[in-house]
């Protein structure tokens, strides 16, 4: 006879193709370098240069980058445009995968691939487009997408 909990115990033989993000990645915020890094995340490099009116109140991680909210990205805007400067966004994505058991060691690797690549464009921010994690023939990894962003004072004419 058919056993509904014998079932579920073998719930472990999933084919090898099934993707599915594993029950723990269900939170798409993920509490890593310099707090819980999301889509929207916007890392800022210590030592750029930041508008008087904004202080960031997040201490630097060991990287030398501080986070600001998603719910704070348009004040931030707001604050850098008032106080003359410019904020560029960089059109072109960076996608870094890293593979590992332990998933916020993995999103810690794919963000420093994306911040080398970042500082080879010679910019001082960037911003998380997408947070992603998941398996294949069961061993897991993870995506991270951003884009590049630059803070600069407003050339003065």
């Amino acid at each position: 006879m058919f056993d509904s909990a014998r079932a579920l115990s073998l719930s472990f033989l999933r084919p090898a193709w099934d993707v599915r993000p594993p029950s723990s990645v269900g939170d798409p915020a993920i509490e890593i370098l310099c707090g819980t890094i999301r889509a929207g995340t916007i890392l800022i490099e210590e030592g750029a240069f930041v508008p008087e009116s904004l202080q960031l109140e997040n201490a630097a991680d060991a990287e030398g980058w501080k986070s600001v909210e998603p719910a704070d990205k348009r004040e931030l805007e707001r604050n850098i445009k008032e106080a003359g400067s410019i904020f560029f966004l960089m059109a072109d994505e960076i996608t870094a995968t890293a593979v590992g058991f332990d998933q916020p060691k993995a999103v810690r690797a794919a963000l420093q691939r994306i911040i080398a690549s970042v500082k080879l464009q010679k910019c001082n921010c960037l911003q998380i487009s997408q947070v992603t994690a998941r398996s294949f023939l069961r061993i897991p990894y993870v995506s991270v997408s951003a884009h590049s962003r630059h803070i600069q004072e407003r050339p003065s004419e």
